[in-house]
């Protein structure tokens, strides 16, 4: 036997073969599920087993086999491919790998590693768009240490620390519409970051994260279509020729948007264009600035007994007929430069003139400005204070909560 410090690590695929299972515990529970992930036949063999591997038996029937009582002899062994032994016996465990080698059967034994002749390192899987890469790392015997620097590999793959791009070309690209939130790097989700280790080109607006892209390798090619109030350099029909132009080269490109791709923006015009010409699209949401934005200021779009409801509305459109009440809440994204005639018409529907109404200029950055009037006068106060864009408008008693009010 031995500690396995000497281990070579081997893929071993399971996909139809029989893998003979014994002890019915809790850790014979994880590496059943783990055999079943991998397309393996499972047999145990316990005179009892907990309820997770019962649960596991009563629901793959078809996969799962149960022997209710002790092991027997090398006879439970017939037809394995791989062993696994966690009966909680010692002198159970070492009989059932000693037959195993007896029989050239690798064996592992959760409950004696050194001894045992085969181990399951400690794992990670991360979703590329090429494909799962999977993480395995064996400590010489040292559980901890293995699964310290698995984890250590698999924040690093998820927070973008690594490379993951392809260096052989592809047969196709790929697009994905990744919301980077409301423009603070820590907002990213974990899957954003992997897709930008991923990608060969990335196609960034005005509110995408800036840390985040300058933190990009240096061979990732970035194309900057930033829109700003009254200017827009690259039209909307010339992004979508763009994302279908990159991707049928054969790249991967990942089209990096402020706040949510669906939420006002054109995220599913980018995704049908993309689809129309046979290009794979993920879409991966992001916080939306209608409602982390209002958070960063101290203001709960919804509270018990303050309001119940919110609504989110460009303040590029008309304002849809809403409950006149403070009480419902109304978000006006883009609303800057329609904020007099925005607030002028919420008073004409019916809304009190001393309507609490916040401003929240650039939020969660450290330049974040909190603006907070009513109805009747936050127009002139936005004009005094020189407001601009990018902000978000909140209306409603909920906006008393915020930390500036």
């Amino acid at each position: 036997m031995g500690d396995l410090r000497g281990a070579l690590p081997v893929v071993l695929d399971l996909t139809g073969r029989l893998v003979a299972v014994f002890g019915g515990g809790p850790v014979t529970a994880r590496r059943i599920r783990d055999f079943l992930d991998e397309g393996a036949l499972v047999r145990v063999v316990s005179p009892w087993v907990c309820e997770d591997v019962l649960d596991l038996v009563d629901g793959s029937k078809d996969r799962v086999t149960w022997l209710q009582r002790d092991y027997s002899g090398p006879g439970d062994l017939d037809g394995a491919w791989l062993v696994h032994t966690a009966t909680g016996d010692p002198e159970v465990d070492s009989t059932i790998r000693d037959d195993s080698t007896a029989l050239r059967l690798w064996c592992i034994g959760a409950t004696d590693v050194p001894e045992s002749t085969a181990s399951i390192p400690a794992r990670a899987h991360v979703t590329t768009p090429d494909g799962t890469v999977t993480v395995a790392v064996h400590g010489g015997g040292d559980p901890l240490l293995a699964r310290t620097v698995r984890d250590g590999i698999d924040l690093a793959l998820r927070s973008g620390g690594l490379d993951l791009r392809r260096h052989r070309p592809r047969a196709g690209g790929w697009v994905a519409l990744v919301g980077g939130g409301p423009g603070a790097d820590g907002l990213l989700t974990s899957r954003g970051h992997e897709l930008l280790a991923a990608a060969d080109v990335v196609v960034v607006d005005r509110l995408a994260p800036r840390g985040v892209v300058s933190r990009l390798h240096e061979s990732v090619r970035v194309i900057d279509v930033g829109k700003t109030p009254g200017h827009h350099p690259v039209p909307q029909d010339r992004i979508n020729e763009i994302l279908v132009e990159e991707a049928r080269r054969g790249l991967g490109v990942v089209r990096l948007k402020g706040g949510d791709p669906y939420v006002l923006g054109r995220g599913g015009e980018e995704r049908l264009a993309c689809e129309a010409h046979g290009i794979p699209v993920e879409v991966v949401p992001g916080v939306t600035s209608a409602v982390s934005v209002p958070a960063a200021a101290g203001i709960p779009l919804t509270h018990r007994g303050v309001a119940k409801a919110f609504t989110v509305v460009s303040g590029h459109e008309q304002i849809p007929t809403l409950p006149p009440g403070s009480d419902h809440t109304l978000v006006l994204l883009m609303g800057v430069s329609t904020l007099r005639s925005s607030a002028t018409a919420l008073v004409t529907e019916g809304r009190p003139a001393d309507c609490p109404v916040a401003i929240i200029e650039r939020g969660f950055l450290p330049t974040q400005r909190v603006t907070i009037g009513t109805l009747g006068d936050i127009a002139d106060l936005a004009l005094f204070r020189g407001v601009e864009s990018p902000a978000v408008v909140v209306v409603g008693d909920v906006v008393r909560l915020a930390h500036d009010a």
